[in-house]
């Protein structure tokens, strides 16, 4: 869970986007070489707490520990406090460094579009999450089988697609926990294709290239393993 050269911004993406409460790590400070940066996920938030290593022990607040196990070990069972809100933050959740993930650690991509004026500080808390995409893909009609040019966006669960890539209101958005499969397409007249397959329907999709293609594909899958992932864990909770 020690992440060597992680930014604050991608390690609050990383957090929000596949943590949950209580799921932290460690990182390198921006600020001084002798600190460290604890960032813990509570609710919807991340807090950011320093430990400065002193070369003989790690000093955090008031406390002071002969390792970095031992602080793990001791805000395990005693809450840290969150700065701002007084949430209470316990930790419960080492996020690992080798984590199976679409592109680790691709940079986080602050879409200014229609942003004017503002920097990329100022979008940092409504930054998209790592595990994000989007671009134009070209999608089958349901009943009249011709194929429209639309814009998709995804983000966590859900794949929504739009008109065009300035409509702020999508024409749907598809829910990835009731999706079963995601392939590669080879029935249609039309190259860089790959489905989707939900219940009620299957949704054929075609990139530009094999590539764009190929990246849909690869990170949408990952999407389906994490959410059988979280169900497993969950019906293991309630069986237990």
């Amino acid at each position: 869970w020690y992440h060597d050269n992680l930014t604050r911004h991608a390690a609050e993406a990383l957090l929000l986007s596949n943590g949950q409460d209580g799921s932290y790590l460690l990182r390198k400070s921006n600020e001084r070489e002798d600190l460290y940066s604890l960032s813990v996920r509570g609710k919807d938030s991340v807090k950011h707490f320093h430990i400065e290593n002193t070369g003989t022990s790690f000093k955090f607040g008031f406390n002071e520990f002969s390792s970095l196990k031992e602080l793990v070990m001791h805000f395990a069972n005693q809450p840290l406090i969150g700065s701002e809100t007084g949430t209470l933050i316990v930790l419960k959740h080492p996020y690992p460094r080798q984590v199976e993930e679409p592109s680790i650690y691709e940079s986080v991509r602050v879409h200014t579009a229609m942003q004017t004026g503002r920097t990329e500080s100022d979008l940092v808390p409504n930054a998209p999450a790592l595990a994000t995409k989007e671009g134009y893909l070209i999608k089958q009609g349901k009943i009249v089988k011709n194929w429209k040019t639309r814009w998709f966006t995804l983000h966590r669960n859900e794949l929504k697609y739009f008109k065009d890539q300035t409509a702020t209101e999508p024409i749907r958005a598809l829910d990835l926990t009731e999706c079963s499969a995601v392939q590669f397409d080879y029935s249609q007249e039309r190259v860089n294709c790959f489905c989707l397959v939900f219940p009620l329907r299957t949704y054929y999709l075609c990139a530009k290239t094999g590539i764009e293609a190929d990246e849909w594909i690869k990170i949408l899958r990952w999407k389906l393993s994490q959410i059988r992932k979280q169900l497993e864990e969950r019906n293991a909770t309630l069986s237990s």
